[in-house]
């Protein structure tokens, strides 16, 4: 369907209610932010460390999801990051949780109705890779899709993107190359890497993570790739950072543990803002 044709048809009521959303988000603040954050599993203390935010809960926000998972704290905060406006999700919803793969993605739309034009998605993972150790930060140049669905299946609105999107690069490259660059230059720790994401919520068996090794996983976790695929869909450039927390089932001789996830979180706090805060002007400067 043409961009005329579109236009022309009803708008779906995701659409509708994306936009109600998006209207209620922004009538809470005077700034206009064009960069998106969502926080995973651990790494929500960057929003606490943007001061002078409007900070809404998910439960206020009209259609819009509620995280239950461990370690998200469910708000949206919008406010200044290097000087640069930004929509900051305090933690996401998962599939395992329960919701639909309509519902896990529908924050990345309504950022889209709000003007994000590109994302930062963060995760904390499995490291598969053994190159990687426990606390590094890993960028990701690609991602394999594993959970048995795809979150745009069912009726398309044009309003949002095509039926059918390229998914070539659904990580901008010079995103990477700039996360790249400013880790090497802040002494982080920091590698690049392909993510593989399952539905969890358990974790992965040993047998499980050595084929996920031999497709060319470096990484293992349970969201940012539904995310992935809708901001792609809606046309908005994507920086991938995953929090190596724990090594995946099998590489170390122990249990995997949602407590290590968190410790580990905690421990690469400052790493992790220091890079966030060094890449989002450079970020927000690439934008058409």
């Amino acid at each position: 369907m043409s961009a005329s044709g579109a236009a022309k048809t009803k708008p779906s009521q995701e659409f509708l209610r994306a936009e109600i959303a998006a209207k209620f988000i922004l009538a809470k603040t005077k700034l206009r932010p064009r960069i998106g954050l969502v926080l995973g599993s651990g790494l929500g203390a960057f929003a606490d460390s943007v001061a002078g935010a409007a900070r809404i809960e998910y439960r206020n926000i009209p259609n819009f999801p509620r995280s239950t998972a461990i370690g998200h704290a469910g708000r949206m905060v919008i406010g200044d990051v290097s000087d640069v406006p930004v929509a900051i999700m305090q933690g996401r919803v998962h599939f395992y949780e329960g919701y639909s793969m309509r519902e896990v993605i529908f924050p990345m739309r309504v950022m889209a109705r709000m003007g994000i034009r590109a994302v930062v998605l963060t995760n904390a993972a499995g490291g598969i890779n053994t190159n990687f150790k426990q606390g590094c930060l890993v960028v990701l140049r690609d991602h394999i899709n594993l959970q048995g669905t795809n979150p745009l299946i069912g009726p398309n609105d044009e309003r949002f993107g095509p039926r059918f999107p390229d998914m070539t690069q659904v990580y901008w490259k010079p995103y990477q190359a700039i996360a790249l660059q400013d880790g090497k230059r802040l002494g982080i720790e920091i590698a690049e890497g392909v993510y593989a994401a399952l539905t969890g919520p358990s974790y992965e068996t040993p047998a499980e993570i050595r084929y996920l090794r031999t497709i060319g996983a470096d990484l293992i976790g349970m969201s940012t790739v539904p995310e992935a695929i809708a901001a792609a869909h809606l046309g908005i450039r994507v920086l991938g950072i995953s929090c190596v927390t724990n090594m995946a089932a099998g590489i170390l001789d122990q249990p995997i543990t949602t407590e290590e996830v968190m410790e580990t979180g905690e421990h690469v706090k400052a790493d992790f803002v220091a890079l966030l805060r060094a890449v989002i002007p450079r970020l927000n400067k690439d934008l058409p």
